[in-house]
């Protein structure tokens, strides 16, 4: 009997670029001892955080990830709905990220969506399972990181089941991160609400995991329905305060859903300090084709990377031609470099994109960004 192969199908990763780079590891230059010693945490969802994740173990770094629990779209929003589980979806994606072997049988297989139910992804439905079977959400997450020999840790932000709100800058409200997400108009503002009418409740182990991290990244990612949840939860913005930690935030490199439509890297900036982390961001990675300068326009084009174009980088001023299947690159400009360094943080952009994927980070140059922030940051501690 033929096997179908549209009965299954792997979830697309941008951290699938990183085979290259994992290739490439022996021949680049390491990290010192003290500096594999940091200890780092991601904060995000989505496709976003397996990438810093990804990136920080390919420089040696501790690592774990604390992770949003407002997915409620896909196979996570059917499992919510249906089963009443714990969103399984972003968890899953970093657990995969985590892998000791990317290339793993089993590793893979979670990654598995099955056409013949319902598009369910295979890790999602054994996180959901484990997660019965032994009454505990974290439970269900130890037992999946010693199933992928996981190299780090991925912590909830909280175990209460939340719903994401949304008020768009034209002043609609949606209901729902999977709605908020494909918003029409650019998002202004999201806030969170437990199920049960309570204040969500934090995952302590997540929040000692960001006071005791030497360097918290933020991002890659959705901004208002990935990274920004995490920050709705009590006690998560307070965490990062005090942590000796620097801060860094990966700006996306592009608009690939409606939430952040025609915002720019400054507004993408604003947009975490308004929901809590003025004064706490500081380095911020935003991507460019050139460098930013007084005379520089704005830029956000995907054009291709060049050898020299490496150590610096912007865009250039967008058009038609520049759009990618609807995806509109994130722009900045010398103006607005100058006006978010005036608010603390340092901005280092580079040309980020991915040749092959021009809408995913190149391994390759965030490894070497994350590398150069981990040296400057330890330069300003010492």
């Amino acid at each position: 009997m033929k096997k179908s192969t549209e009965a299954f199908r792997v979830d697309p990763a941008a951290t699938a670029a990183f085979s290259a780079l994992r290739s490439a590891l022996p021949n680049l230059r390491p990290l010192d001892e003290d500096a594999r010693a940091l200890k780092a945490v991601v904060i995000g969802g989505g496709t976003g955080a397996p990438v810093s994740i990804r990136t920080l173990l390919s420089l040696g770094v501790q690592t774990s990830a604390v992770v949003a629990m407002a997915d409620d779209g896909g196979s996570t929003g059917v499992l919510r709905e249906e089963a009443d589980v714990t969103p399984p979806g972003d968890i899953r994606k970093c657990l995969v990220a985590f892998a000791k072997d990317p290339a793993d049988p089993l590793v893979r297989a979670l990654k598995y969506r099955f056409a013949v139910a319902r598009d369910h992804a295979l890790g999602n439905l054994l996180l959901a399972a484990l997660e019965d079977a032994t009454g505990s959400f974290p439970e269900a997450i130890a037992i999946c990181e010693k199933l992928v020999d996981a190299q780090g840790h991925v912590y909830p932000s909280t175990l209460d089941h939340v719903v994401l709100s949304a008020q768009t800058q034209d002043g609609r409200i949606l209901d729902g991160q999977a709605v908020a997400c494909h918003s029409k108009t650019a998002l202004a503002q999201v806030w969170l609400s437990a199920e049960d009418g309570r204040p969500p409740r934090p995952y302590e182990p997540a929040l000692q995991a960001i006071r005791e991290a030497d360097l918290i990244v933020l991002g890659p990612g959705s901004l208002f329905t990935s990274i920004i949840p995490n920050l709705l939860i009590p006690g998560v913005v307070e965490a990062i305060r005090a942590s000796r930690g620097r801060v860094l935030f990966v700006c996306a490199l592009a608009d690939v859903q409606g939430e952040t439509w025609g915002l720019t890297a400054r507004e993408h900036f604003e947009a975490l300090a308004a929901h809590g982390m003025e004064g706490l961001i500081d380095y911020m990675l935003v991507h460019s084709k050139v460098p930013l300068r007084a005379e520089s326009p704005a830029t956000g084009s995907f054009a291709a990377i060049s050898g020299a174009e490496l150590e610096h980088a912007s865009t250039s001023d967008l058009n038609d031609d520049q759009l990618i299947k609807g995806v509109r690159p994130i722009s900045i400009s010398y103006a607005d470099m100058l006006a978010i360094q005036s608010r603390g943080p340092i901005v280092i952009s580079r040309n980020l994109v991915d040749a092959e994927q021009p809408t995913w980070h190149s391994p390759f140059a965030l490894r070497d960004a994350f590398q150069n922030v981990i040296k400057l940051s330890r330069a300003r501690r010492s």
